[in-house]
Parts: structure tokens; sequence; C-alpha cells
């Protein structure tokens, strides 16, 4: 279908006659290595992962419609896929794409924690993070390392954030998430103990043995800069730091993330 903007206009009036919202992201390369990256891997079951189904359709530049999103383009079906130069489709989104494709998602229903967490043996749960890089990269290594779920609190970053999404190689269609409600104790009710990554004078190392004990575990990772709040860490069944060496006292949310991943998985 020519990319015109009429075109445009009409498709986004047709998707905001719709009760549920539309989240876009970018997917900067088709392939990697020869495997095909997140819109692949939202694509993974026909036309949607979890839920996640195509809404208004795909944006392309002309020379990979029978290139490297050929495949991609295969799968859609009659989903409309708009096409142009380069430049006309970087003054319509605001970036240029870098061999990508631009497309319109319709976020699914939220699911409940009972339903995320429901034979989960380890989950994470991101407290006011709020950069978009930080939660693409806490969603890569959960998926890579093992965690079963994630939840965040409502002051978080949208992990459907663009750059998120990105950030995340596409992992946010793989790992179970939703947002909190209530406070850190309610995971006791779905039988949870609670580690909160934090430094504080009675916290124990990662590495204690009784860690990989806990049949169901949830890790608490806090914002960036500030970390957890005293009532999180309160509310918390341990307290747990990661020893460090040349004096440095903390690490990034992100990695931080990813070496309690490794080191308390089951």
């Amino acid at each position: 279908m020519p990319l015109t903007r009429e075109n445009i206009r009409k498709q986004c009036e047709f998707a905001q006659q719709k009760t549920q919202a539309i989240v876009s992201f970018v997917v900067p390369e088709i392939y990697q290595t020869g495997k095909l990256k997140n819109l692949r891997i939202a694509l993974k079951d026909n036309i949607s992962l979890k839920g996640y189904p195509l809404q208004a359709g795909l944006l392309c530049e002309y020379k990979h419609i029978y290139g490297d999103a050929a495949e991609i383009i295969e799968r859609c079906g009659d989903i409309p896929v708009y096409t142009s130069g380069r430049e006309l489709l970087a003054e319509l989104t605001g970036y240029v794409l870098t061999r990508g494709v631009l497309c319109a998602m319709r976020r699914p229903v939220p699911k409940s924690m009972e339903d995320v967490c429901r034979g989960a043996r380890r989950i994470v749960v991101i407290d006011g993070v709020v950069d978009t890089t930080n939660i693409g990269a806490i969603f890569r290594s959960a998926a890579a390392l093992g965690m079963d779920a994630v939840l965040l609190t409502r002051n978080s970053c949208d992990p459907l954030n663009r750059r998120a999404v990105r950030v995340s190689m596409g992992t946010v269609f793989l790992v179970p998430w939703t947002w909190m409600d209530g406070p850190l104790d309610t995971l006791g009710e779905l039988g949870f103990r609670t580690a909160a990554m934090a430094l504080t004078d009675n916290s124990i190392s990662i590495d204690n043995p009784v860690l990989k004990t806990e049949p169901r575990l949830a890790i608490v990772m806090g914002t960036e800069g500030d970390g957890l709040s005293h009532e999180a860490i309160a509310g918390a069944d341990y307290v747990v730091r990661i020893p460090m060496a040349h004096g440095v006292d903390s690490l990034n949310v992100a990695a931080a993330a990813a070496v309690a991943f490794w080191q308390l998985r089951v």
C-alpha cells in the first residue's frame, strides 16, 4: 500500500476507535547472525505472541519489501504494509529506521499477579526503575538467566516503550509480566519470600546458601540512584548485597540484576 499522509491519517483514526492502546516499536535490524530479531519473536505464534496482535500495520522502506523484511511480511497475511523512501518515513516517525520495520501492536489485557506468578519459582520485582534502557536490559537478563516472571510497580517505566523493547531484544514478549499493585509483602500470599537487593548493615551476601534453598523467591530491584525505599527494605524477608572490590559500593541496576539472576537461579 503506498505510504501517504492521507493513508496514515486514516489508519490512525481507525486505531483510535479501538478501546485498547497502541504500542509501537522499531526492529533496528531484521537479521543478526542469520536470526530474526524482535519482530520475529513478536510474531512467533502466528500473528502474535502471548496476546500481542498487530493492529495498524507495518512501515517498511521500499528496498526491504522483497529483502530483509520479506519473510516477516509474508507471515503478516493481509495486514497492511506501508512503504516509502527513508526520508518520508523519517519525517513521519521522527527517526530514521536502520534496516528496520516499524509496527503497531495492540496491548493485551493485563494479567493478574496470580496468573503471571502461577508455577513460578524465581521472579523479579522492578520497583521504580524509570530508565528505558535499564528496563530492557533487565528483561533481557531475566529471559536469559531463567527468571519465570517480572512484576513492575506502577512508577516504573513501561516495558513496551519502543527503546525498552529494542534493548530487550524482544524478550519483553517472552517473559510473562504485569503491573504490581499493593505492597511488597503481598507476594507472601502467593508463596514467595522476598530478597531486596540493597546495602544495609544487616544485609547478607548474595552467595549465602539459605537463598538457594527458598522454593519460591522474588528478587526486588530498586530505582536508579536511590535504590529501594526504606519501606521496601523493611518489608523484605531478606536484604541481599553483592560483594564488590576496589571500594565500589554499587552497580547499575541492570548489571546488578544480571548478577542476582545468575546467582539465585534454580
